[in-house]
């Protein structure tokens, strides 16, 4: 048995979502809610101790990590609809763009997101109501995080992250102009790993990403968002907690 624990189909949390219904798996979905600090509640961390999602039980094993998890299933289910190439070198480059996303990609997106959406959220509790929350983030950077949300990340943070956000559609602009897909012909977990951070990305960065600027990163947004996988996933998982692929759904 699969039960995914997550959050909407967005960021890491869609990365092995979108690879099980990619995969046609039989699994469930836990979905947590982040307005209310589901996550870390005593039960889910006496699942991953960090209190973070998406998180993988398999038979009572559990996976964490998102790009990881996606190497699990394809690791147990190879045959079913592989997203990982066969040939090593192939492989090799599918790894060298999700350690990419992970690592790059991911933060500089992310740290808007936080600015955008979660400082917001932040500032709506009191603030005995928000330290209480926070105490239970098992995590000190996540602590940190959500305090900096809550006052607002400095200018010259925000500055630098949109310029690492204007490399990264530059850099995923150049390959897909070359090939259909970031390591050519097949699709694979390279797609959907940077997909999770690109998805929607022409609402909330509308002025980076768009027909005239990045016409071949937006024609593959687009085509992942049309899969019949992508559509039956947005289809039967809330995305109310998932920015901005919440627009790519309704698109």
């Amino acid at each position: 048995m699969l039960k995914l624990y997550s959050f909407g189909p967005g960021a890491n949390s869609l990365k092995p979502m979108l690879a099980l219904y990619e995969k046609q798996l039989d699994f469930t979905i836990h979905r947590l809610d982040p307005t209310k600090f589901e996550h870390h509640e005593e039960w889910f961390k006496d699942i991953n101790p960090r209190g973070q999602v998406p998180a993988l039980d398999h038979d009572g094993r559990i996976i964490t990590e998102s790009t990881v998890i996606c190497e699990y299933l394809e690791d147990v289910f190879p045959e079913a609809n592989p997203l990982r190439p066969k040939d090593p070198f192939a492989i090799a480059q599918m790894r060298i763009w999700t350690k990419w996303v992970d690592e790059y990609f991911c933060w500089c997106v992310s740290t808007i997101g936080w600015e955008r959406h979660i400082g917001p959220m932040a500032r709506a509790y009191s603030d005995d109501a928000f330290e209480d929350y926070v105490s239970r983030i098992p995590v000190p950077e996540q602590q940190t995080k959500w305090r900096n949300a809550r006052k607002g990340f400095p200018k010259d943070v925000l500055d630098e992250e949109m310029r690492k956000i204007r490399v990264s559609v530059a850099k995923l602009e150049a390959q897909l102009s070359q090939t259909p897909w970031l390591i050519g012909d097949q699709y694979t977990l390279a797609d959907i790993c940077n997909y999770a951070i690109a998805g929607g990305m022409q609402f909330g960065f509308s002025d980076l990403v768009n027909e005239k600027d990045t016409p071949h990163l937006l024609r593959w947004i687009e085509k992942i968002a049309a899969r019949p996988a992508a559509q039956k996933m947005y289809a039967e998982v809330p995305s109310e907690f998932a920015r901005p692929q919440q627009d790519a759904a309704k698109a």
